[in-house]
């Protein structure tokens, strides 16, 4: 693992052309997946992705913020910026395996929610809020995996789970660094600046109790090796899956609480 790339390096290898989407990953972890849509309520939301699967025998529901890998599959998908309709169908699709006590696994790769006018209407704020809520009570244990960007409420509502894993070049954040330089300095060209102090790596989130694990991708970026990325996940799937399915449900919820609780906690 590269320890010595600033935040804003291993930025750059997450926007980097070729980069692997959820697209790639699923044929190569999963032994089977069939793909659900809508959430009942106003339509289908192509940036974010759902269905049943099969790991190892295991069924499971994934549930994925999708990214293109040229400007047309991005066009379908938002930018993978997802409406109220697709946290809402992602709630839909946990509801359902919370029914039929299948694990829960969630790939986040989002710089944010939607924020036009169309989302606001149909109730974007609350859609995210609800989804955190549930997400916090529901009764199957949840993996959530950062594959590139996690920004803001957009990845928190795919993020409240039992276990966080980053990949080593993820990052996660409240706010984009430009956004951030733009707001604190009023200067969108100090972004790679406020990348820079914003402790937004995987390596920071492990630190601060946010994220569990970091996931190794091959050297130079989890697009140098396709396979070898996937393997690393699958591993990491098929060890922490069983362990977290061991427990017992109330013990689950409990440190589920406790681990979001304290987030933030510090001393001087």
């Amino acid at each position: 693992m590269d320890e010595k790339k600033t935040a804003w390096e291993r930025l750059k290898l997450v926007h980097t052309k070729g980069r692997p989407t959820i697209n790639d990953y699923i044929p190569l972890i999963f032994d089977e997946f069939y793909e659900m849509h809508g959430d009942r309520f106003y339509g289908d939301d192509k940036a974010i992705l759902g269905g049943i699967a099969s790991l190892d025998g295991t069924p499971v529901t994934v549930i994925a913020q999708v990214k293109g890998r040229d400007i047309d599959e991005n066009k379908a998908c938002n930018f993978a910026m997802p409406l109220p309709e697709g946290y809402r169908k992602a709630l839909r699709l946990a509801k359902q395996a919370e029914k039929f006590h299948r694990p829960i696994i969630c790939f986040i790769d989002t710089p944010g929610a939607y924020a036009g006018v169309a989302a606001e209407e149909r109730g974007q704020g609350e859609a995210i809020a609800r989804n955190i809520a549930e997400f916090m009570t529901l009764r199957t244990p949840i993996i959530s995996i950062v594959l590139g960007e996690g920004g803001s409420g957009g990845a928190l509502a795919l993020g409240v789970c039992d276990e966080l894993a980053m990949l080593e070049n993820a990052q996660y954040s409240v706010i984009s660094p430009r956004g951030f330089a733009s707001i604190l300095w009023k200067d969108a060209e100090r972004e790679e600046e406020a990348c820079n102090i914003m402790k937004i790596t995987a390596e920071d989130m492990v630190r601060l109790g946010v994220a569990e694990s970091i996931i190794e991708e091959p050297l130079g970026g989890a697009h140098n090796d396709l396979d070898k990325i996937s393997e690393n996940i699958k591993e990491y799937l098929s060890y922490k899956i069983p362990e977290k399915c061991k427990k017992d449900i109330d013990v689950l919820l409990k440190e589920r609480y406790t681990k979001f609780r304290k987030i933030g906690e510090f001393t001087e």
